[in-house]
């Protein structure tokens, strides 16, 4: 049974070539965060753009949850009007997060280094990813957390009432542990320090210095060293949402494998601590191209077209790369399925605590579909078939564990392989991707769902 309700059993058939412009939703840790940075300003932040997934609707609620004003539009425009740093209400109920691991993360930073208890909760994904990887360092500040075994949820945060500014090096590249504690160090007195070994993703930095907050980053011997000082009074924004490299990366991907496809994806951010993806499917030989590059409310967007790439090789995709690609290692397997010679993939263990243990269980679907995988705790290798040899066909449903990567992954790789590919449950794609299924049509997929 599937944390979000019945499971949705679908089929992706081989299709004839994708063409067309591919309008991909709003980037969701930028949508994220501008629903929680809002809610911490005084007065009304407006979002243009946000994705309305079923994890940022989760952020959104939780937002309201915390005592803040959060309404949509008719057209989509989103407007949240704060309660100002350190001023979240204590919720009613239960905070439920959906699968939204980004979410829970973020609020529990943001809520830590208030004198307010709440209790977070998650679908069945969900409730089993580590949380003590942000837990931890909350302590520092003074918070205290009550959870499951190995630090699950469902879990009750104490904040603090007295925090003290903490110094902390993130042990793991993780944009979500970094940001939990500088969303925590908002309402701490004096100045928070983050120390980062490796660069991820800078997205809170990027939208702290432009809610008005005072943050520096500097290069140091100890690593990328962020300092934030507490209680500011954030200025309320307006905000247009570029369009996510992440869900980006399916069309663009399908797009490559498909015979005789020609695919725009207009908008798309180009943080370069989001582009790996694209930089490693051009190292293998993609016909991939930016066109109208530009910078948009700070960050770099341009418009990506990707056609049809019989001749891609495998590579040894740099470690670290990783940070800056991680949720995209399940479709560039799919393209490395595709490709001729193994694709390496190493220092990935991140992969492992994801929605699902992505490594595992994009091994065990494409084995299932032909397709060699060698795997190990922290690397993972595919061993290419060659443009068009995917012989897919699975005796039985791939499974996808509750995880929409997964899903929308093997969805792709049914495009071009030589006999479909089945799922146990596609549902799961709704919480990144509610359009993909029409906007895959629209370009010429043929994905049924099944029963």
């Amino acid at each position: 049974m599937s944390g979000h309700g019945t499971p949705i059993p679908m089929t992706s058939h081989p299709c004839g070539p994708l063409n067309g412009q591919a309008e991909v939703p709003g980037d969701k840790s930028i949508s994220h965060r501008s629903l929680i940075l809002g809610a911490m300003c005084i007065g009304e932040t407006v979002v243009t753009g946000l994705l309305e997934g079923e994890d940022v609707l989760a952020t959104a609620q939780a937002m309201r949850d915390f005592g803040a004003e959060v309404t949509r539009d008719d057209d989509g425009t989103w407007h949240v009007h704060g309660v100002g740093v350190g001023g979240f209400a204590e919720p009613e109920t239960v905070v439920d997060c959906g699968n939204a691991g980004t979410g829970v993360r973020l609020i529990m930073g943001a809520m830590a280094t208030s004198p307010i208890t709440a209790t977070f909760t998650g679908d069945a994904s969900l409730n089993s990813r580590p949380m003590a990887r942000v837990t931890d360092p909350l302590a520092l500040f003074g918070t205290q957390a009550v959870g499951r075994t190995d630090g699950r949820l469902p879990m009750t945060i104490v904040g603090a009432r007295e925090p003290v500014p903490v110094r902390y090096t993130v042990p793991m590249p993780s944009a979500q542990v970094k940001s939990a504690v500088l969303l925590a160090g908002l309402n701490a007195p004096g100045e928070t320090v983050v120390i980062e070994k490796e660069a991820t993703r800078d997205h809170t930095e990027r939208m702290l210095e432009g809610f008005g907050a005072e943050i520096r980053v500097e290069e140091t011997e100890e690593g990328r060293a962020i300092t934030l000082k507490g209680r500011p009074e954030l200025q309320p924004q307006v905000i247009a949402v570029p369009r996510d490299p992440s869900s980006a990366a399916f069309p663009v991907c399908a797009a490559l494998i498909v015979p005789g496809s020609d695919v725009l994806v207009p908008g798309i951010g180009l943080n370069p601590t989001r582009a790996g993806l694209f930089d490693t499917l051009r190292e293998m030989g993609a016909d991939l191209t930016y066109e109208n590059e530009r910078v948009e409310g700070g960050e770099p967007v341009a418009d990506l077209r990707a056609r049809f790439s019989p001749n891609m090789k495998g590579i040894e995709v740099p470690p670290d790369r990783a940070a800056s690609m991680i949720d995209e290692y399940p479709i560039l397997s799919v393209v490395a399925a595709n490709a001729t010679g193994d694709t390496v993939m190493r220092g990935v263990k991140e992969l492992r605590v994801k929605e699902s243990d992505r490594i595992e269980a994009m091994a065990r679907g494409l084995r299932a579909n032909g397709v060699a995988v060698e795997d190990g705790e922290d690397w993972w290798i595919v061993k290419g078939c060659g443009a068009g040899n995917v012989a897919g066909g699975a005796n039985a449903p791939v499974e996808t564990f509750l995880d929409h990567r997964i899903a929308m992954s093997f969805l792709c790789l049914g495009m071009a392989s030589q006999a479909p590919v089945v799922l146990d449950d596609g549902g799961p794609v709704a919480t990144s991707f509610p359009i993909f299924e029409p906007l895959m049509a629209g370009l010429g997929a043929d994905i049924r769902r099944e029963g």
